[in-house]
């Protein structure tokens, strides 16, 4: 079978800690696979490492078959792998669209047209047009990007994310911080989502995991406890124990 992303074995060590300790998954194209834990589990270290922001300390992480283990953020995302981050990561004092514009340009950088303006450049408004309806923010695009709502900032960021044109999707708790209301809106785009990508979506909202997730993956200290159906891990007894036990929260996500 042929994956979208895999890591195998991938470790990451901060002195004699390791964060990440040998994890191996396998993401697959118009699949959900969800990573839950507890705080501390390495997740978004995880994360990290899968989208070349941090270098491995031992592993492999390969992108639809070929050895990206030691490939730069840039290089990843410019080869269709791309993230979104557990805070809002827009530019506040910029519109919507020239948000999802700056995006759309990063992924098809021109040097040479220096001297025309960046909202002339009709391929990236066109695909900064097609990010912000996707993500519901058509109407909102010429509001500046400090005057949205919180929920409304995560859809931006995921429309900055899809305006790169990514193949995988690298999702770190979208819904945090959302009301109900919020979060369905979030949890119906990450169902469109599935349609033409392979996403990753780290997220502590467990009804939300189980209602979008088809493979979840549960990290323990670093380390994978179970990977297997949503309903297998929800059977699991070393998965309830995990999250019944009340294991020490502390600052990674």
């Amino acid at each position: 079978m042929s994956f979208a992303l895999e890591a195998r074995g991938v470790t990451r060590r901060f002195g004699a800690l390791a964060a990440v300790d040998g994890v191996s998954l396998a993401l697959q194209q118009q699949r959900i696979h969800a990573v839950i834990g507890t705080n501390g589990a390495g997740k978004s270290t995880l994360v990290n490492l899968l989208s070349g922001e941090l270098p491995l300390s031992a592993g492999q992480v390969l992108l639809h078959g070929q050895d990206i283990s030691r490939w730069s953020q840039p290089r990843r995302a410019a080869a269709g792998l791309n993230r979104s981050y557990q805070r809002n990561n827009v530019f506040l004092p910029l519109s919507v669209r020239e948000n999802c514009r700056l995006a759309a340009q990063a992924r098809r950088p021109a040097p040479w047209k220096v001297w025309e303006r960046a909202e002339r450049c009709e391929y990236s408004n066109r695909i900064a047009d097609e990010a912000m309806e996707r993500c519901g923010l058509a109407a909102a695009g010429d509001r500046l990007a400090a005057s949205l709502s919180h929920g409304q900032k995560r859809q931006l960021e995921v429309a900055m994310c899809l305006a790169t044109q990514p193949r995988v999707v690298l999702l770190d708790e979208p819904l945090a911080g959302m009301g109900a209301e919020e979060s369905q809106r979030m949890l119906a785009l990450l169902r469109t989502l599935r349609e033409d990508h392979a996403v990753l979506l780290i997220e502590h909202d467990m009804d939300a995991v189980f209602a979008v997730a088809d493979t979840i993956t549960v990290m323990v200290n670093g380390s994978v406890l179970a990977s297997s159906l949503p309903e297998d891990v929800r059977r699991n007894p070393q998965v309830q124990h995990a999250y019944l036990g009340g294991e020490q929260e502390d600052a990674d996500g």
